[in-house]
């Protein structure tokens, strides 16, 4: 049977997905905001374990339509690792869909446009990436280990090899640069296109040094309002052909949903109606909004 060690995490997207931990932890793991593998080692699993945990599934339920390899950094496996594990989907799910993942920016460094391609012709054909933010001040407080201009290189290797990228923007993350946050985070995901786009609000957990920054009042997180205007200025600057979009994260106080450019400006209009009349504004309220 499948058996989970530590907490799991999915995008809101897999929530119908079978979560399989190829990965433990994430190989990055310093990223000031982030709490959710902050007990765990990262380490590869055996394959092994993992057919054993796919047979057992098998013979007790219904084939999945998508696969999600957790953790937080799948895709920082080898990759004849993980095309011997998408081999063995396939070979026990002929009817698969999709397999997923997560990606950081440093496993995308790692990969080659060879190996994903290799990869996503065997299954693998979507990786979240987390953006988290375009401006530089910004990714070096978060401590994300790229720069602006990296990210966008190295999720192009993706684009280069066929495979579709989610990907995430932080709310909330730069006080005082709120603007040169939105428009900068904009110019890095019309860069590169991505299929999906999503943005979360940055929420303060414990354990972490943004928590840290937050219980010394060096931090204080930004109002619904201000949050909505930063989501209005970011959604103003992109430019994307072809993107499906979505704040649909528990985290968020407004959930917004369209494709871009068609919906762009009514979602826009809808974030005018927001910041004139505030008191009206559909805003989730605080016990509903969640990680």
């Amino acid at each position: 049977m499948i058996s989970y060690q530590g907490a799991v995490f999915r995008p809101p997207s897999e929530a119908n997905s079978l979560i399989l931990q190829a990965t433990l932890g994430c190989s990055w793991n310093r990223c000031t905001f982030c709490a959710m593998y902050r007990e765990k080692q990262f380490r590869v699993r055996k394959l092994d374990e993992l057919r054993q945990e796919i047979r057992d599934y098998a013979s007790m339920f219904a084939p999945p339509r998508k696969v999600f390899l957790a953790d937080g950094d799948a895709l920082m496996a080898k990759a004849r690792f993980l095309a011997d594990l998408l081999r063995l989907l396939r070979e026990t799910w002929p009817s698969l869909q999709r397999v997923s993942c997560y990606a950081s920016p440093q496993a995308l460094a790692v990969r080659s446009i060879e190996e994903m391609t290799l990869l996503r012709e065997l299954g693998l054909s979507q990786y979240y990436l987390g953006i988290e933010s375009g401006h530089d001040p910004t990714l070096v407080a978060l401590e994300k280990g790229v720069s602006a201009a990296e990210m966008v290189q190295f999720a192009q290797k993706a684009n280069a090899a066929g495979v579709r990228l989610s990907v995430m923007i932080l709310l909330g993350v730069a006080p005082g640069f709120s603007q040169e946050h939105a428009q900068e985070s904009a110019k890095v995901v019309n860069s590169i296109q991505p299929r999906f786009v999503s943005t979360l609000v940055v929420t303060p957990v414990e354990g972490t040094p943004l928590w840290e920054d937050y219980q010394q009042e060096r931090y204080q997180p930004p109002s619904p309002i201000a949050l909505a205007a930063e989501l209005r200025e970011f959604l103003q600057h992109l430019n994307l052909s072809n993107s499906i979009f979505r704040s649909n994260h528990a985290s968020n106080y407004l959930a917004l949903a369209g494709t871009l450019p068609k919906d762009q400006a009514a979602m826009i209009a809808a974030l005018d109606q927001v910041l004139a009349d505030p008191q009206n504004a559909p805003f989730r309220p605080e016990w509903l909004r969640a990680l």
